[in-house]
């Protein structure tokens, strides 16, 4: 029999092809979809890129990680420099990613925005009413299988074990999940024991890739949630995770876990609150019962025997009896005599005396009127001619009616040199009767000092 050949091992085999991918192929650049994002604590980045027909895993380690500016986040369109290798230890065929460069965005992130303006213009995102804490009646629509199932139930029934759930099973992931949704809500809204103000419904499911949600992102749902007439809570994904049936709703929970704590109070809270209030209760009570007994204390030291309260009533009285009798004489005593005191003045005032002064006043201030006042008048005349000649004396109007002028230039300045004419110049004179317009011929300048015999005016 032939010897057969010596076996590899799986280790060997990993090896050898992770040698093969990086020396024969090389540094590449890849472009497709960013999905399943995954930032874990280490620091390094996981994610998947995409298109129609095949997907690469691909890793970003922490030591280049710091250095992309690019958000990175699911549906959005890259390129990616990178060597493709093997990770031995599970055989998994990735891209080891150096630098990401953004080239746009992708087409579901693209229809999400879309669909997200196309709904806001419509008013669908207006919903904001209150949801009732607790709800008297909570109907959860979920996956019966998944993580947000366990974890609401386990946060209800820790906050609040008197929580009437209803589980209504529906698929949250793929084609039927967005119609499912959709005829769970309608069926919920067609019964009449349901009540928007004491009962509410909760739409959840865990995490994951911008496809893995995207049933949450169905227009028609949307529009059945603001349609409800039940309040909607959705607490879909995580809390990066932002869906329409989020912007739909009435409340939104970044997780499911915060959804059931959003939703029902804490019992243990309200029992330690229970307890303090009972504590202040207690201790107001017993602080009421002090001052009401020390009150009471007082008002009856306070108390007398009614008695008693009659005699110092009657002395008060007494005292306040004779204090008002002397009150009284003595201002009847003043106003008597102020009253003596007003008569002896009228008396002394009488009308028809002052009347009879009055009288002869006015005949005396008459007489020495008609005496003063022709001589006064003859006085002030002789003031007024006066005063008229000295005006005549010195008036410009009695310069001129001697003959004498008075030039002006077109802006009414006076003239008093030919040096300050020019030929041509229009000027104005006032004489003694009236104006003249003139015009300047010729100037001559001429000594101004008056000569012997010839008047110095002209």
């Amino acid at each position: 029999m032939p010897t057969a050949p010596d076996a590899l091992s799986v280790s060997d085999v990993n090896h050898r092809a992770r040698q093969t991918l990086e020396r024969d192929i090389g540094e590449l650049w890849v472009e497709g979809e960013l999905s399943g994002v995954s930032r874990p604590s280490s620091g390094h980045l996981y994610f998947t890129l995409k298109d129609d027909q095949a997907q690469l895993r691909c890793a970003l380690f922490r030591t280049r990680a710091r250095f992309v500016a690019t958000p990175m986040r699911d549906g959005d369109r890259v390129r990616v420099r990178g060597r493709l290798s093997i990770f031995e230890p599970r055989g998994d065929y990735q891209l080891i990613a150096e630098a990401v460069q953004a080239v746009g965005v992708g087409e579901l992130l693209a229809a999400f925005e879309r669909l997200k303006t196309k709904l806001a213009a419509e008013g669908v995102f207006a919903n904001a009413r209150p949801l009732p804490c607790p709800p008297r009646h909570l109907l959860v629509l979920t996956s019966p299988t998944g993580a947000a199932v366990r974890d609401v139930l386990a946060v209800l029934a820790a906050r609040w074990p008197l929580a009437h759930i209803t589980l209504i099973p529906v698929p949250v992931q793929g084609r039927e999940a967005a119609p499912a949704l959709i005829a769970a809500l309608g069926l919920l809204n067609r019964q009449p024991a349901l009540d928007p103000h004491s009962d509410a419904i909760l739409i959840t499911r865990g995490g994951g890739s911008l496809e893995d949600l995207w049933a949450f992102n169905d227009e028609h749902l949307a529009r059945a949630i603001f349609h409800s007439r039940l309040p909607v809570m959705s607490a879909v994904g995580h809390e990066v995770d932002v869906t329409l049936a989020d912007f739909a709703a009435d409340a939104r929970a970044p997780t499911p876990s915060a959804a059931a704590e959003q939703l029902v109070p804490d019992q243990r809270e309200l029992a330690r609150r229970i307890v303090a209030l009972e504590m202040r209760l207690g201790r107001a009570v017993e602080a009421r019962l002090e001052r009401e007994a020390q009150r009471l204390d007082h008002l009856r030291a306070r108390l007398r025997h009614p008695g008693e309260v009659l005699v110092r009533r009657r002395e008060a009285l007494a005292l306040i009896q004779g204090g008002l009798e002397r009150a009284i004489a003595s201002r009847l005593e003043t106003e008597r005599r102020h009253q003596r005191q007003l008569a002896a003045r009228l008396a002394a005032h009488a009308p028809a005396r002052r009347l009879a002064e009055a009288r002869e006043r006015l005949a005396r201030a008459r007489t020495r009127l008609h005496i003063a006042m022709p001589r006064q008048l003859a006085s002030h005349r002789q003031q007024l001619s006066a005063v008229a000649r000295e005006l005549q004396a010195v008036s410009p109007l009695a310069v001129l009616g001697r003959g004498y002028a008075i030039l002006e230039d077109d802006k009414g300045q006076v003239v008093r040199r030919a040096a300050d004419t020019a030929p041509g110049q229009a000027l104005s004179a006032r004489i003694g009767e009236g104006r003249l317009d003139l015009k300047v011929i010729r100037t001559d300048a001429c000594d101004t000092t008056p000569q012997s015999g010839t008047p110095s005016g002209r």
